[in-house]
């Protein structure tokens, strides 16, 4: 039996064919009436397998090949109806199964076995095909449209590090899996519908048919054919409505099962008997119903006490188990219990957030045609490999406080930025040579504060041809966070990243990074260096140049500001080659040099380091001529450039971070040989 059962399994991909095989044969073939019996006896014995299967289930994912079975029993089904049909009509017998149903089952009596017939249909068609089929429908698409938010929800746990790839691939499977599942029983229940119908519609023609039949062509008597075709027509009804209902009510089951560890036994018992107080006060109405006038009071007060005594017996048992786990919990706990590995896990922020409104939610579902997630992912790829260091992974998820269109960026839990885009709609910015107005809903580009418009789709060709810069709202997020990530990425170094560039570095320039580390600097020195330098857009991929020239002077001084301006000096042919035309001219503005003394002669030493000491007035007019020359240089296309002593440069930068956050300062001992400086403006505030 072992061996047989093993060479069944070997070969279950053809059990689906032969069975596909066998309904054509049964439809088109004549069978013997001891083959029928087999296969009546097989429908029923599989019907009853498949609805105890159901029972044990503890998800209905766990059955997924369901409504393919569900088909495949309906049409074997229907097969052996027609078998019967035709030995009914042609022989007037139908095997000793239906014959044994249709006089053992019903007694013998014709009106009897119509009626429990006719009551089978109705509970199968009205009440379970019915009941299931909605539930199916509802189950369907209720499952389609929390699809977005679940996929959104994996791709955020996936962008927070806290699933890998492939659980994050396999809770994806799982989501299609179960919307395809629903999908396919919603379709598979009208199966079970149409074969309630089909069994109305059979049985009456074998009673007519084998009336007639056996009046006309064999001669009976009309009383005889009467009672004999009844009888084997409700017989047959009877062997393809049990099966079929047994059937049904695993439908019922298999779609209105939820998610669960346990099977559906388990969990009946565990929820309907942990509600300790129901049996005793539904025993206690029981067997107050003994005290009617005309019931019988034996049936009553026997399930009444049952239910009464058996529910007190439950409670004690559940105060008893209670008082057991109590006295557990005041024992003391063992070390790993007391001392878990990670107790600050719930206190844990997130360095990178984008939280965005539930309008904007189809932008991060992939399946709805949004690309938010990979465009996410190819902007820290390209700002690692522009600034030198590691981007940390945005999480993306939506917040109820944001308005339906908005999103919001935040750093270590702060929020720094905010926009708002219209999902379906595309930007226009005028580059500053657009002719013509373009209609829609005018706004300001929230990344660099540029006026702009959005415009329907359609509009785009329109817009295009009139020289305006189309944009859709991916790409507007998508250029905010990353203006955003540049402003604050010197934020975003924490010293456990700087231990990790360092280690990068020592594989392929050991020497450097061990004359430096720890014998002249500490990680956390060289990680404020780092800043400095981010905090003003400067690539520190360079990191060995960089750490070749604070090694130089870390005898001298230790001063991470000092140190980030020797390292400018070293990267210097970086840091000014973007403001390089292609003439080799640098084209920048230039301070007074009364204007420059007075500035040098502000600064100011203390022990914690130099400041500008200047008088807020004056402060405040050097920021007014600065920001003239520099709205002088955007006027001409260009960048704003200024360039300065290396003792002023720093605090000039200070000065105007927050004023003048796009021009850029330079020392003159940044520039490299080989670069003509052309002067386009003089600060002499």
């Amino acid at each position: 039996m072992t061996s047989l059962l093993k060479r069944a399994q070997r070969y279950s991909d053809l059990v689906a064919a032969l069975v596909v095989v066998l309904v054509v044969v049964m439809m088109v073939v004549p069978l013997p009436p001891m083959l029928l019996d087999l296969m009546i006896t097989a429908n029923i014995s599989a019907a009853l397998a498949v609805v105890i299967a159901t029972l044990y289930l503890p998800r209905a994912l766990d059955f997924s090949s369901f409504p393919s079975l569900l088909l495949l029993t309906t049409l074997f089904r229907l097969a052996i109806n027609v078998s019967v049909t035709r030995l009914i009509l042609l022989h007037g017998d139908a095997g000793h199964v239906v014959e044994a149903f249709g006089k053992f089952v019903v007694g013998g009596n014709v009106v009897v076995g119509l009626v429990i017939f006719l009551i089978l249909i109705v509970i199968q068609f009205v009440v379970v095909t019915n009941g299931a089929g909605r539930v199916a429908e509802v189950g369907a698409r209720f499952t389609l449209d929390a699809m977005p938010g679940k996929q959104m929800a994996i791709d955020a746990d996936l962008n927070a590090g806290q699933i890998t790839e492939e659980e994050a691939r396999r809770r994806r499977k799982e989501i299609s899996d179960e919307a395809d599942f629903y999908g396919a029983m919603d379709g598979a229940s009208k199966f079970v519908k149409g074969d309630a119908i089909a069994a109305v519609l059979i049985t009456f023609v074998n009673l007519a048919g084998g009336i007639v039949v056996g009046v006309i062509q064999q001669g009976m008597p009309f009383g005889e054919a009467i009672n004999h075709f009844s009888l084997l027509s409700v017989g047959d009804g009877l062997c393809a409505q049990i099966p079929a209902l047994l059937i049904s009510v695993a439908t019922g089951i298999i779609v209105t099962r939820s998610t669960s560890d346990k099977d559906l036994g388990t969990d009946l018992a565990g929820q309907v008997l942990g509600q300790r107080k129901a049996p005793v006060v539904a025993g206690a109405v029981i067997c107050a119903f003994a005290l009617v006038p005309g019931l019988p009071k034996l049936p009553f007060l026997l399930i009444g006490g049952l239910m009464f005594f058996g529910g007190r017996a439950m409670a004690k048992m559940a105060d008893r188990k209670a008082a057991e786990e109590a006295a557990v919990a005041a024992l003391p706990k063992p070390v790993s219990e007391t001392n878990p590995n990670n107790p600050y896990e719930a206190l844990a922020i997130d360095p990178l957030e984008l939280t965005i409104g539930f309008g904007l939610v189809p932008l991060v579902d992939s399946s709805a045609g949004g690309s938010l997630l990979s465009r996410v992912s190819a902007v820290r790829k390209q700002l690692a490999q522009q600034l030198g260091t590691v981007v940390p992974k945005v999480r993306i998820h939506d917040e109820v406080g944001l308005g339906s269109h908005e999103y919001a960026l935040k750093v270590r839990g702060s929020e720094v930025a905010r926009g708002r885009v219209m999902a379906g709609h595309q930007l226009a910015l005028d580059p500053g040579d657009a002719f013509g107005k373009v209609s829609g809903v005018e706004t300001t580009e929230p990344a660099f504060g540029l006026p702009a418009t959005w415009i329907a789709d359609d509009g785009r060709a329109e817009a295009e041809a009139l020289g305006y810069t189309v944009v859709d709202a991916e790409s507007v997020i998508v250029t905010h966070l990353t203006e955003t990530i540049r402003r604050h990425v010197d934020e975003l170094l924490t010293r456990q990243d700087t231990r990790e560039l360092l280690d990068g570095l020592k594989e392929q320039n050991a020497a450097v990074v061990e004359e430096v580390v720890p014998d002249l600097l500490t990680v956390g020195e060289i990680q404020r260096v780092l800043q400095a330098l981010l905090a003003e857009g400067v690539s520190i991929r360079d990191l060995g140049t960089i750490l070749e020239a604070i090694g130089d002077k870390a005898r001298l001084t230790r001063d991470p500001t000092l140190l980030a301006e020797y390292a400018r000096q070293a990267l210097g042919r970086t840091i000014v080659a973007p403001h390089v035309e292609s003439d080799h001219v640098l084209k920048a503005i230039a301070l007074d040099p009364a204007v420059e003394q007075e500035v040098s002669d502000a600064i100011a030493t203390t022990a914690e380091g130099e400041y500008l000491a200047m008088a807020p007035s004056r402060a405040q007019a050097l920021l007014q001529a600065l920001a003239t020359q520099s709205e002088g240089a955007v006027a001409r296309g260009r960048r704003p450039v200024l360039l300065c002593s290396s003792r002023v440069r720093r605090h000039l930068r200070r000065l105007c971070s927050q004023a003048l956050p796009q021009l850029s300062v330079c020392a003159y001992n940044e520039v490299t040989p080989g670069i003509n400086v052309e002067t386009i403006g003089v600060v002499s505030a």
